[in-house]
């Protein structure tokens, strides 16, 4: 017979720990009160930031909305937008005279919202509106978009929760399953291509692609009605155009 091998158990193994786990490091910040990872991911956030979770009466409130967001609607008439407009409005969010509102749209905490006049959104559009999203005027989100107000520190222990606001210009055209990261704001007149990875501002009046999302071209809108152009001149060389071809 041979010998079986055993390997004894160290004395230091602490609660929830195995013989070959490592210690958690914590590292307590200069001044700071309590012992959490020092965290550099919560600087130079965008004015609005709030850190930490949501109070009981927000997530009543919360729980209310999507009750009515479950039913009244989502089985509303699929051309009843101005009535799921009034029900955003009921819930505190700001939306001027929408063209187009589907009532597959998921909207997470619609006091958040700020929806400009003539503003188009599509089927499965997501707006995780954890921190304030506002979309300008005569904008586009075309459908399965997903626009991400929300976060976690996760350089701090505690993994707080971090509410980010988002900016969507005017007269912008955000095309078919676009991710938009949280803190991010898209300038007026900007063009973001199919399945674009949004996770930095983006200049104005520009046609965005790829990810990460990056202006490839000036973006040149015409009034059709005088032929007049309606945006600013841009200088093309500006742009890098390796990513080409036709976007949207």
């Amino acid at each position: 017979m041979s010998a079986q091998r055993t390997h004894p158990k160290p004395d230091n193994v602490g609660p929830g720990q195995n013989a070959r786990s490592k210690p958690i490091k914590r590292v307590q910040a200069a001044g700071s009160a309590g012992l959490t990872l020092d965290s550099i991911s919560l600087k130079d956030l965008p004015q609005g930031t709030i850190v930490g979770h949501f109070s009981t009466q927000e997530k009543v409130r919360r729980l209310i909305w999507n009750m009515v967001q479950a039913t009244l609607f989502r089985f509303s008439p699929r051309r009843a937008d101005r009535w799921r407009a009034s029900l955003l409005r009921l819930f505190g969010a700001k939306v001027g005279r929408v063209e187009l509102l589907r009532n597959t749209v998921r909207v997470e905490v619609p006091w958040n919202l700020d929806i400009g006049d003539h503003v188009q959104i599509g089927d499965a559009v997501y707006l995780y509106s954890l921190g304030p999203i506002t979309i300008g005027d005569r904008s586009i989100v075309s459908q399965f978009v997903h626009v991400c107000a929300g976060t976690h520190d996760f350089e701090r222990l505690d993994f707080p929760l971090v509410r980010i606001p988002v900016h969507i210009g005017e007269d912008c055209w955000i095309a078919t399953d676009t991710y938009i990261a949280p803190g991010v704001r898209i300038s007026d007149g900007v063009v973001v291509g199919a399945r674009a990875n949004v996770v930095r501002d983006l200049p104005e009046w520009t046609v965005c692609v790829g990810s990460p999302a990056k202006p490839v071209k000036a973006r040149r809108l015409v009034d059709t009605q005088t032929g007049e152009t309606l945006s600013p001149q841009a200088d093309p060389d500006a742009f890098d155009d390796s990513q080409g071809g036709r976007h949207g």
